[in-house]
């Protein structure tokens, strides 16, 4: 087993409960670690034997577009995405941050985590 992670992806997004949140939008963080045999890749060499990240990083911009009201939404649309389209992963874990929150007060950014596991 091994872990590929893709971290502080930095992206403008349109999510949030207020009406002006989704107009406006605003800066979001996204990380994200996933679990995979990387043992074949290892010896092959080969892209097609791993997890590519440039396929994880495009998933979660393509998520990340679509408007939600919730975090958690856009955090499980992009776990749903990564087990669908990539067998080889087993076990995913995402952190979702908005950054500079509209919550009344200084607060640097607030976050969601979700795992998930391949299902049998």
């Amino acid at each position: 087993m091994g872990i590929i992670k893709v971290e502080n992806i930095r992206l403008f997004s349109h999510h949030g409960c207020l009406k002006e949140e989704t107009k406006i939008g605003s800066e979001y963080r996204v990380d994200l670690k996933v679990e995979a045999n990387l043992q074949k890749s290892s010896k092959t060499d080969k892209l097609t034997d791993t997890v590519d990240y440039v396929f994880l990083n495009r998933i979660i911009k393509e998520e990340m577009g679509i408007p939600s009201h919730l975090l958690e939404t856009v955090a499980k649309r992009i776990l749903n995405r990564i087990f669908k389209e990539d067998k080889l992963v087993k076990k995913a874990t995402v952190w979702v941050s908005k950054l500079n929150p509209p919550i009344g007060g200084d607060v640097e950014k607030v976050t969601i985590k979700m795992t998930d596991k391949r299902k049998k």
